[in-house]
C-alpha cells in the first residue's frame, strides 16, 4: 500500500472528530505519581536519598584544574545540577549549572549518554592526580561516544560511594526499561521541560513554549488550544497537570499515517486480530514465514492493554509501539547479533580499524591519550595503531613524531589494551606498531608486551606449523596480535638486517603523497634500520612487507605478510587492477591508512577500500563524519564484534569480480530498491534561537561499487519538525547489494546557506527490513536521539 498525500492532510475540526469518536479512546494514562522516582521504585534508596540532599565534590580537569562545585540530585531524580563555589558572593544570582553538558536532564538521557562510573583512579587525571587525591574518593562519569570524561573527587568515602552507587542505579533502570516505561519517561521530559515555575501545572503559555520546543509551527495553535480548554483542562484552573499533560501529549504524538495503515487491516477499526496482524504482516512487511508465531509474540510484547491481550489482538496503541521498537526498525533484528560464520581465515573479513589511534584531536597539536584506545576499543574497533618513539627517560613513548603531539608511556597504551581490549567483542586485536625506536627500547618494548599481556599475545603459530593460510577469528579469540615487522618469516630464514620490511611512513617515501610530518627521505635512505630479535619474534600472522606488485605477491608472498597502502596508492590500485586486488586480499591481509596532508584527522570514504577486499582499512575515530558513519553501519551487524565476513564472491581466489564492472560477475543479481519516505517524529532543533522551527529534508545516499553511488531526496517541510509529512518514494538500483551501504540523512533546508545536519542512520543494504519501518536518528557523533525517527515504507525487488 502506498499513501498520497491528501490522507495526511486532516483539518483540525476532522482531527477533533476524530478524536471524540473513538480515534483515542483507551489512550492509557500510566503515570499517576507525582515524582519520577517514585515511578522508578527507587525513591527511598539511601545513595538516591545523598544525591538529592547534595554534595560538595571537586572537579579535576588537570593537575592545575581543581574546583569545587555543589553537586545535586533534584526531585525530579532526573536532572543533576551543580553550583560553583563563588556563585552568590558579590552577584545578586547564584550561578547555577546543569549538566547539560554531560547531557544528563532526562532519565533516558542517562541511559543514552553515560555509558559507565569509574571508582578510583582510573583515569588519566586522576591518576596524575593520585598524590594528592586518594582512590576510594574519586571517581569517573565515562560518556558514550566522543565527549570527555568528568573527574570528580568526593570529600569522604561514604560520600563517594553514595555518588558511584547512585548513578549506577540510575544508569541499570535506565538500561531495564521496557518501551512504555521509556514512552512514560518522555513525556515525563517535557512536562519538566515545560513546566517553568515548577509548580506541578502548565498554563497555556507554557504549553505554547513547549510546542516550539517540541518544532511545532505556530499556525497550528489554534488547533491545541482548541483541545487545551475543551478536551484536557477538565479541572478548570487553566492549567493541566500531570495526568491532563500525559493525555494531551499521546494525543500529539497520535499520528493519522500509522492509524490508516491500522484501519486497513482492522476489521472493526478498533483492533487487529490475530488474522489481520498475521495478515498485515505477511503482505507490508513480506514476512512469510513463521508469521502466527511472530504475530502473537509481537501482542505479547507490545500490547498495553491486558483484555485486548487476552483476546489475542493488538490495539492502535500497541500497533505504534510494536512500529516505533527494534522489531518494526529499518535494521533486521536477528542481524544484530552475532550471526555470520567466524571459521574462515582472517583475510576473508573486513576488520574495524583505528589509525593513529592514541589520538583525540589533531595529527599536528592534539592531544594523545589512552581514553583514544578506551574509546576506539569499546566501539568495537579490532584494528589499532601504536606509533612509537625512544623517550627521553628510557622508557618508549607513544605520539605522532615530529610533530607537537603529546606524549604517552608505550606500556601504558599496552595495559589500556589489555584492560578494555575484549569488552566490546572477544575476537582478536590486532596492535599495529610503527616502531622508530632504537635496539635497546625496542627490546624494553619487546619486555612490556611479554609482561603486561602475558597468554594474551600470540607468539607462536597456533599449531606450530608454518600456516598456508591465515587462522580464523573463532581459533584466535581472545588473542592479540602484533603487526609490526620481522627479521626473515616463519619458516626460520633469519637475516639480522632488514630488507624488505618498511612501515607506513616509508611506504609513502616510496611513491605516495610525503607527510609534512615526516623524517627527510635523504635521512631515511641513510638509516640502516635495525630490529631487536625480542621484538621481532613477537610478530608471527601479520608481519609488515612491501608491496611489490600483485603479479610478485601471488608467486612468492605468504598468507602472513602484509602491506600497508596510502588511501591514493589504494584507489589508483582499485581503479587499475580492481579484480587483482580483490584477489590478493582473499590470501593476504592489506591495511589502508589516511594520507598523511590529513594533518586535521579528516578521513577518506571506506567504501572505496571495502569494494577491493581490503580487510584493515583505518580510519581517524576521533573525527565525526560520513567516513565514520559508514564504518559504524558496516560494523553495526553480527554483534558489533569488529569482523565481518565478506562477499562470497571475495573470498574466492579464482574471483573475476571487478568493482568497476559489476555486471560481468557470474552471479549477477541487481536489486530494485523503492523508499517512501512517509513521515518524520519529534526532530531536534538544530538552532536554539527563539522561535527558531526546522525546516526538514530527507536525503537517501548510495554506497558501494561505483556503478551504486546514489543520491536523492525530497522537498522540505516547512516549519515543522515535529511531525513532518513528504510522502516522497525515491528509487535505486543497486547492482552489488552485498557491498551497498544505505545512508538517509536529515538536515535543516536553508535558501541561503549550507543546510544543518538533524540527524543520520547508515545501515547495510543486506540488513534492511522491508515494508514499513522506522528509522531511529542518530547525531553526528552517532549517538541515539530518541524519540526522532523517520517513518518509511520499502519495498526490494528483483531488477529486471
Amino acid at each position: 500500500m502506498r499513501f498520497s498525500h491528501h490522507d495526511f492532510l486532516l483539518p483540525a475540526e476532522n482531527m477533533n472528530q476524530v478524536i471524540y469518536n473513538g480515534f483515542l479512546r483507551k489512550v492509557r494514562i500510566m503515570l499517576m505519581g507525582e515524582e519520577s522516582l517514585k515511578c522508578m521504585c527507587i525513591q527511598d534508596d539511601p545513595d538516591i536519598k545523598r544525591m538529592m540532599a547534595g554534595s560538595t565534590l571537586r572537579k579535576v580537569k588537570s593537575r592545575s584544574w581543581k574546583k569545587q562545585r555543589h553537586f545535586r540530585l533534584l526531585e525530579d531524580g532526573l536532572t543533576i545540577w551543580y553550583k560553583s563555589k563563588w556563585a552568590g558572593k558579590g552577584h545578586s544570582t547564584c550561578k547555577f549549572e546543569s549538566l547539560c553538558q554531560l547531557i544528563l536532564f532526562t532519565f533516558v538521557s542517562i541511559m543514552v549518554i553515560i555509558e559507565t562510573v569509574r571508582e578510583g583512579h582510573q583515569s588519566e587525571i586522576l591518576l596524575s592526580t593520585a598524590e594528592e587525591f586518594p582512590a576510594d574518593l574519586c571517581f569517573t562519569l565515562v560518556f558514550h561516544g566522543r565527549q570527555g570524561n568528568l573527574d570528580l573527587v568526593a570529600e569522604s568515602l561514604e560520600e563517594a560511594q553514595a555518588w558511584i552507587q547512585g548513578v549506577r542505579k540510575l544508569i541499570h533502570k535506565a538500561e531495564t526499561m521496557d518501551e512504555q516505561e521509556r514512552l512514560d519517561q518522555w513525556v515525563r521530559d517535557w512536562f519538566q521541560k515545560a513546566d517553568k515555575n515548577k509548580d506541578g501545572k502548565m498554563n497555556f503559555k507554557e504549553v505554547k513554549k513547549l510546542l516550539k520546543m517540541m518544532n511545532i509551527q505556530y499556525k497550528s495553535y489554534v488547533f491545541f488550544l482548541t483541545l487545551f480548554l475543551q478536551m484536557a483542562d477538565k479541572s478548570q484552573s487553566d492549567s493541566l497537570e500531570i495526568e491532563q499533560f500525559v493525555h494531551f501529549y499521546k494525543i500529539l504524538t497520535q499520528r493519522n499515517e500509522v492509524w490508516k495503515v491500522f484501519q486497513d487491516y482492522s476489521g472493526d477499526g478498533e483492533k487487529l486480530m490475530l488474522e489481520e496482524l498475521e495478515n498485515f504482516l505477511r503482505t507490508e512487511q513480506q514476512e512469510e514465514e513463521q508469521s502466527t508465531q511472530h504475530a502473537k509474540q509481537l501482542i505479547e510484547s507490545y500490547e498495553p492493554s491486558e483484555t485486548v491481550k487476552k483476546q489475542g489482538a493488538m490495539s492502535l496503541e500497541g500497533f505504534q509501539m510494536y512500529l516505533c521498537s527494534q522489531d518494526g526498525s529499518i535494521f533486521k533484528p536477528g542481524l544484530l547479533e552475532l550471526y555470520q560464520d567466524m571459521s574462515q581465515p582472517l583475510s576473508h573479513y573486513f576488520i574495524s580499524s583505528s589509525h593513529n589511534t592514541y589520538l583525540l584531536e589533531d595529527q599536528l597539536r592534539g592531544q594523545s591519550s589512552l581514553e583514544a584506545y578506551i574509546q576506539a576499543l569499546k566501539r568495537g574497533c579490532r584494528c589499532v595503531e601504536v606509533d612509537c618513539w625512544d623517550g627521553s627517560d628510557g622508557e618508549p613513548v607513544v605520539y605522532h613524531g615530529h610533530t607537537l603531539t603529546s606524549k604517552i608511556l608505550f606500556k601504558d597504551v599496552i595495559s589500556t589494551i589489555k584492560e578494555y581490549g575484549f569488552r566490546a567483542s572477544d575476537f582478536p586485536i590486532i596492535v599495529s606498531l610503527e616502531n622508530h625506536c632504537g635496539l635497546e627500547q625496542q627490546t624494553l618494548m619487546a619486555q612490556h608486551l611479554t609482561q603486561i599481556l602475558g597468554d594474551l599475545l600470540q607468539t607462536s603459530t597456533l599449531d606450530g606449523q608454518v600456516p598456508q593460510q591465515l587462522p580464523s577469528p573463532q581459533e584466535l579469540k581472545g588473542k592479540i596480535l602484533l603487526k609490526a615487522k620481522k627479521i626473515g618469516g616463519l619458516e626460520k630464514c633469519v637475516d639480522e638486517t632488514l630488507t624488505d620490511e618498511v612501515s607506513d611512513e616509508e611506504e609513502m617515501a616510496n611513491g605516495d603523497e610525503e607527510s609534512p610530518t615526516e623524517e627527510p627521505q635523504a635521512e631515511k635512505k641513510n638509516k640502516k634500520s635495525k630490529l631487536s630479535r625480542e621484538l621481532s619474534d613477537l610478530v608471527v600472522y601479520c608481519k609488515s612487507v612491501h608491496f611489490h606488485g600483485f603479479e610478485h605477491a601471488h608467486c612468492h608472498a605468504k598468507c602472513y605478510e602484509m602491506s600497508s597502502f596510502s588511501e591514493s596508492k589504494a584507489k589508483k590500485l582499485g581503479k587499475e587492477a580492481g579484480t587483482e586486488f580483490v584477489q590478493y586480499n582473499t590470501r593476504q591481509l592489506s591495511r589502508t591508512y589516511p594520507s598523511g596532508l590529513r594533518t586535521d584527522s579528516s578521513n577518506y570514504n571506506p567504501q572505496d577500500m571495502w569494494n577491493v577486499g581490503c580487510q584493515i582499512v583505518a580510519l581517524n575515530f576521533q573525527t565525526a563524519g560520513l567516513e565514520m558513519d559508514l564504518n559504524d553501519g558496516l560494523f553495526k551487524q553480527n554483534g558489533g564484534c569488529g569482523y565481518i565476513l565478506k562477499p562470497d564472491f571475495m573470498r574466492d581466489g579464482n574471483t573475476h569480480f571487478c568493482p568497476e564492472k559489476p555486471e560481468e560477475r557470474r552471479d549477477y543479481k541487481p536489486r530494485r530498491l523503492s523508499i517512501q519516505v512517509i513521515s518524520g517524529q519529534q526532530l531536534p532543533k538544530v538552532n536554539q534561537k527563539e522561535g527558531s522551527i526546522v525546516d526538514p529534508l530527507v536525503r537517501v545516499e548510495i554506497y558501494g561499487v561505483p556503478q551504486d553511488q546514489a543520491k536523492d531526496e525530497t522537498s522540505h517541510i516547512n516549519n515543522n519538525g515535529f511531525n513532518p509529512v513528504w510522502n516522497a518514494t525515491l528509487n535505486f538500483v543497486i547492482h552489488t547489494p552485498e557491498l551497498a551501504l544505505v545512508r538517509f540523512v536529515v538536515e535543516d533546508y536553508d535558501k541561503a546557506s549550507r543546510n544543518d545536519f538533524i540527524g543520520q542512520f547508515t545501515l547495510p543494504f543486506t540488513c534492511i527490513q522491508p515494508g514499513y519501518r522506522h528509522i531511529h536518528l542518530l547525531s553526528k557523533d552517532g549517538m541515539a536521539i530518541p524519540p526522532s525517527s523517520l517513518f518509511v515504507n520499502i519495498s526490494i525487488s528483483d531488477y529486471e
